[in-house]
């Protein structure tokens, strides 16, 4: 603890000292994307081709999802009128 600490206390400027030291982190959350091999790019594209089109699907039924239910509804009337 005493070394991290210390690395903290000797960084140049004090405004600007990283945090890191202190919590023990020592490379970004984020690996660099140079550094990735050809696989993990293609998860990583994957991944948010598919966050993208989920996002796009969420959005595209909440915006039609009262104008489907009024649909089904005058449906279900519909078909009830015609059963009396």
């Amino acid at each position: 603890m005493l070394v991290k600490i210390r690395s903290l206390i000797l960084t140049s400027n004090p405004f600007h000292a990283s945090l890191l030291p202190l919590i023990g982190f020592s490379m970004p959350l984020i690996p660099r994307w140079r550094y990735m091999t050809p696989q993990a790019k293609a998860n990583v594209q994957r991944l948010a081709t598919s966050a993208v089109v989920l996002l796009l699907g969420f959005l595209l039924i909440r915006s039609l999802l009262p104008v489907l239910v009024v649909g089904l509804l005058i449906w279900w009337i519909w078909k009830a009128s015609q059963k009396a």
